[in-house]
């Protein structure tokens, strides 16, 4: 087997253990593969960051140097080594694996890194500071439980920017917890907490793990970039 097939082998692995798993055991396996997450990501074909991103830039005015990025799940700090080519500079970093913290850490990119098993503990930082509050791929069943994303509301200046992205993976968890979550954000836009600045969908998240697509060609699986402006 050669060590792209290994590599890719690694990563559906672990992608298919969390999504049976709750947060605590999640957070023990992402702790397994902090080493090795984004060289799996790579040979996965990970795109969500990359999506994320572009829509949040294509949206986003103002000096870019000067604003306070909240990374949450933030893992090995593969988020913000994107950002930085954008002209960021300010990150703070949480995740509840103290192993990915280590690698974010190894950047040199984050001005603080927090410790917190999210939808257990609550987001560790003040509300109403940051200018952009980003979650990439942790929004899912056995990872961050849909009620985060009014903390993650809360952690963002009046007139600041909540970018989240999750992909649309198969089975009857994923799409309850996708109408869930979709419920949540329509509610909050109703209470006037936040306005929809816009959704971007893809069909390139990351490649189908082999197991659940068994065709000989690659396959995507889907995603959707959801991004907010919270009310001044």
């Amino acid at each position: 087997m050669s060590d792209t097939s290994s590599t890719e082998n690694n990563g559906t692995f672990f992608l298919q253990s969390c999504q049976s798993l709750q947060s605590k055991q999640t957070v023990q396996l992402y702790d397994s593969w902090a080493e090795t997450y984004e060289q799996d990501s790579a040979t996965m074909k990970y795109r969500a960051p990359n999506v994320a991103l572009d829509f949040l830039n294509t949206n986003f005015s103002g000096s870019r140097e000067d604003v306070r990025v909240l990374d949450v799940a933030c893992g090995s700090g593969l988020l913000a080594k994107l950002m930085v080519e954008l002209g960021f500079r300010l990150f703070v970093g949480v995740d509840g694996s103290k192993s990915m913290l280590e690698q974010a850490a190894k950047t040199g990119l984050y001005q603080d890194l927090r410790l917190a098993l999210l939808g257990t503990e609550p987001l560790p930082v003040q509300p109403g500071l940051f200018d952009i509050v980003i979650i990439v791929g942790a929004l899912d069943f056995g990872f961050v439980p849909v009620s985060v994303v009014r903390e993650l509301c809360q952690a963002a200046k009046p007139g600041g920017y909540v970018c989240m992205m999750r992909g649309d993976h198969t089975g009857p968890a994923a799409s309850i917890y996708k109408k869930d979550l979709e419920k949540e954000l329509r509610l909050m836009e109703n209470e006037g907490l936040w306005s929809l600045v816009g959704i971007k969908l893809t069909d390139r998240y990351m490649k189908e793990p082999p197991k659940v697509c068994e065709r000989d060609e690659s396959h995507y699986i889907s995603g959707t970039v959801y991004l907010y402006k919270t009310a001044s």
